[in-house]
């Protein structure tokens, strides 16, 4: 069955407000709740950005079904691997086995402040393979050694090591990304705006490569935005603090107030056409019906840009999640 996921965007919302939509999800049926990771976020005027291993940790202790997860976060730079290690851990420990690790290679926004120069996509791949290196040996138990091109321990040990498997996705969005993802993750994080290119261009080089590897049912979360409003209007008022998401430049730019006035000196019908426009229920069941139906994936992650995000995850889980389910069954 599939399992249903709302996002908690730390870019939009400041973190006790996301707790409340957390425990809410949970209330409304969704299966799993995630958290995005960023140190700025992507403007600068209507934003936030909670520390989002702080926040999985208040969560853990106000839910009890719902599974947790980060989608994503960057163990490469600000975050050394052995950090993440630990931090998931905790967080596993606390939420009695809940969590997924969602990773990826990260954007300037989140290292260039913290005095880390960001690379190109050669290096981020290589730290990548070394980091998923260590936070699995770290998991397993081990006293780690490890001297890597980018990372080094020594003696290094979880002395709070998870009680179970802590599964780790990685985020792609193309064919090379993908395969590294089969070879060296458990799963796929993947957003879908055409199924079709999705399945040919990421999942399916995903499965081979898991498949080379011997992981013959690998996991694969497949994300999509939308943006719920009965006009542009309001469909814009509801992006504010994403608008950034779409500007030129952007795994590039370090302040959020740079991507703010990239974005606004673009057309608003450039950005909004980048997302899903939906304007009630049955809107946001066709818009998820291809991810449930065609991706075969694990988890679908609903993840909605609205002015009122508490009316937003009612609506869905009365009206939306219900209907997903069918078509899921």
């Amino acid at each position: 069955m599939v399992k249903f996921a709302w996002l908690c965007s730390h870019e939009s919302y400041q973190p006790e407000e996301l707790v409340e939509q957390a425990v809410l999800a949970e209330q409304a049926g969704f299966d799993t709740v995630l958290g995005s990771d960023h140190f700025h976020p992507w403007v600068d005027d209507t934003s936030a950005a909670g520390f989002v291993w702080s926040w999985l940790g208040t969560v853990a202790a106000r839910t009890e079904r719902v599974e947790l997860g980060t989608s994503v976060t960057c163990p490469l730079f600000h975050y050394h691997p052995g950090l993440v290690a630990q931090a998931s851990a905790t967080v596993q420990r606390l939420s009695g086995g809940r969590l997924l690790l969602g990773v990826g290679s990260g954007e300037a926004i989140n290292e260039t402040p913290l005095g880390w120069e960001f690379p190109g996509y050669g290096e981020r791949m290589g730290r990548m393979r070394e980091a998923l290196e260590i936070i699995r040996r770290l998991h397993d138990g081990e006293k780690l050694d490890f001297a890597g091109e980018y990372y080094k321990t020594t003696t290094a040990k979880l002395y709070s090591p998870p009680t179970s498997k802590v599964p780790t996705l990685l985020a792609a969005g193309g064919p090379k990304s993908a395969a590294f993802a089969g070879a060296n993750a458990d799963g796929l994080i993947t957003s879908v705006k055409n199924p079709q290119d999705t399945i040919a261009k990421v999942i399916e080089p995903f499965r081979a490569a898991a498949a080379e590897r011997g992981n013959h049912d690998p996991r694969i979360l497949a994300t999509r935005w939308t943006v719920l409003a009965g006009d542009e209007e309001e469909a814009w008022r509801a992006l504010g603090p994403m608008r950034g998401l779409r500007a030129p430049g952007r795994l590039e730019a370090a302040d959020p107030a740079v991507l703010r006035e990239r974005a606004d000196a673009m057309d608003r019908a450039e950005v909004l056409g980048s997302y899903t426009l939906v304007s009630d229920a049955d809107a946001l069941v066709e818009a998820y019906r291809p991810l449930v139906e065609q991706i075969d994936a694990e988890w679908v992650s609903i993840q909605v840009a609205s002015n009122d995000p508490v009316a937003t995850i009612k609506l869905i889980g009365e009206n939306v999640l219900p209907r997903l389910r069918e078509l899921a069954s």
